[in-house]
């Protein structure tokens, strides 16, 4: 049994849909209905519907803003089917793009498209339960790799409101309770790696870095985020006892770990420690410390505090990257390969003529890596499609040695990528062209212009006129005008009708015009076409 709740203002559109259909036979039960998107959201926390039919506009929270708050939480249910009107179509597009099973148009629902949209809604719930349970035995992992993205997103600044960051906490049994928290950034360092193959070399950080979580544990209250095949991360919890000790237990933590990592595989660390601070969210800032002061950091003084640089020293080894961050979020967000692909070129301009900005090169391109797997839904999927013809994938970024190879590399990252979003908007623009297609075959007895479609979808005639253009083998008014025409054969051969009652009905200005745009399309006149059949 399948529980369903539905989401509307409408007391008679709920009604309505309670009543469309015998529920039993799909096995589905509504455990209730809610009145805006506030209380249904409330009522998905309690009774944890699979399936939730929603309008798109209610009061409080619209059914766009509540699959988007579920979905923000990680939840993979309830499924949503979107309850929509032609007029909202811009939100409806939006919608799809929160992976919800279908949008139906209200004034066109009946008991068929809902009990089909209905079956779809299952096999989508039926398939997440099967993947779940597929996965049961192996549920460890699956947190591991929630909580891994869950602070790769923190260190990176990821989080879109304190809101989303103290959900997938709580989510992810994440405590944040502590006094204070404090970053360090850590490189392995190997006096052989230059000899190693990729392998070998991706062998040794694998097993350091395991070393390092099973140890570091023993001496700090820590998380150890792996980066790429030279660098990681560590986030230090402080509790009230020991906050203001932080530095012994820092350095104390990691030169035990380093001691360790020499006497089993040669290899030694350096790391920069970052700024304290008490805010949860705020890690990312000391993050971004540790790294800016890690060049500090050798052999000498292997272990380096961002509170012991000099005031009057400026760190040139991070580059900038909160300059570019939100514009590239937003570029990911809507699929812009064109502003994606300036964002990546001005980037790589600033470095055409400083061959010399080794690191600064490298952390750029590391930062948009970090971005790219973290804020595309499948970004590990699509990144590793991108460079699945490097021998070390997407990590041979860590392999290159100079700032034009660092370039190279972004290049191919940048036009991958834009490939992938044309790929996807492709896809997007032939659901519209169906949808309009579908609009017209619905419609063909009204006058149907460029403006009045393209207004129902919420985008621009020259825009409308063009994707059609594209993605159809008409164009627009010759597609609006075969269909009527193909309408006008049957009413034809019917011979009940005059051909002036014919022009009337599908919307044509004159029966002149009619007449004409028929011969054109068929090669003969009405009248000859109905004596003809």
């Amino acid at each position: 049994m399948f529980n369903l709740l539905i989401a509307d203002d409408e007391p008679l559109v709920q009604a309505g849909i309670k009543s469309m259909i015998n529920w039993d036979n799909y096995d589905v039960h509504i455990i209730g209905t809610a009145p805006n998107g506030v209380i249904a959201y409330e009522m998905i926390k309690e009774y944890s519907p699979e399936i939730v039919i929603t309008d798109i506009k209610m009061p409080l929270m619209s059914g766009l803003e509540l699959a988007r708050k579920c979905r923000e939480e990680n939840r993979e249910l309830p499924v949503f089917i979107i309850l929509t009107s032609y007029e909202e179509f811009g939100f409806a597009k939006e919608a799809l793009s929160c992976q919800v099973v279908e949008y139906l148009v209200k004034l066109e629902l009946t008991p068929e498209n809902l009990g089909k949209t209905l079956r779809q809604a299952i096999e989508r719930v039926e398939k997440l339960q099967n993947e779940n349970q597929a996965l049961a035995g192996n549920s460890v992992s699956s947190v591991y790799l929630l909580r891994e993205q869950f602070f790769t997103r923190l260190i990176l600044n990821l989080f879109e409101s304190e809101h989303q960051f103290l959900t997938q906490a709580a989510n992810l049994n994440i405590n944040f309770r502590y006094r204070s928290y404090i970053a360090a950034y850590v490189e392995i360092h190997s006096k052989k790696s230059e000899e190693m193959s990729a392998e070998k070399k991706l062998n040794l950080y694998t097993s350091s870095l395991q070393m390092t979580k099973e140890l570091l544990s023993k001496y700090a209250a820590c998380h150890v985020i792996s980066l790429d095949t030279r660098h990681f991360s560590v986030i230090f919890f402080l509790d009230q006892e020991n906050a203001a000790d932080y530095r012994e237990i820092v350095q104390n933590a990691l030169e035990q770990v380093s001691s360790m990592l020499f006497n089993y595989y040669s290899v030694t660390i350096h790391a920069g420690i970052g700024t304290v601070t008490d805010i949860p969210l705020q890690i990312a800032s000391s993050f971004q410390d540790a790294k800016q002061i890690f060049s500090h950091a050798g052999k000498d003084r292997p272990i380096f505090f961002a509170e012991d640089v000099p005031v009057q020293e400026s760190p040139k080894n991070v580059f900038n990257m909160s300059l570019f961050k939100e514009d590239i979020r937003k570029a990911y967000a809507e699929f812009d390969e064109k502003a994606l692909y300036d964002i990546f070129t001005s980037i790589m301009e600033l470095f055409e003529d400083r061959q010399s900005h080794y690191l600064q090169a490298l952390d750029a391109a590391g930062n948009i890596l970090y971005l790219s797997l973290s804020l595309l839904g499948n970004g590990e999927q699509v990144v590793s499609e991108i460079f699945k013809d490097k021998p070390n994938g997407y990590r041979s970024l860590y392999e290159l040695t100079s700032v034009e190879q660092i370039m190279g590399w972004l290049r191919v990252l940048r036009n991958g990528l834009c490939l992938s979003f044309a790929a996807h908007n492709k896809d997007y623009k032939n659901h519209i062209v169906v949808n309009v297609k579908k609009y017209i075959n619905e419609h063909i007895e009204e006058k149907l212009t460029l403006n009045r479609v393209a207004e129902v979808f919420s985008i621009s005639p020259n825009y409308l006129s063009v994707l059609f253009s594209k993605n159809n083998d008409l164009g627009f008014t010759d597609y609006i005008n075969m269909r009527k025409v193909e309408a006008a054969k049957e009413m034809l051969k019917t011979g009940t009708l005059k051909v002036y009652e014919i022009s009337d009905i599908l919307g044509f200005e004159s029966a002149f015009y009619f007449s004409r745009v028929f011969k054109k399309v068929t090669g003969v006149s009405p009248r000859e076409y109905m004596y003809q059949n």
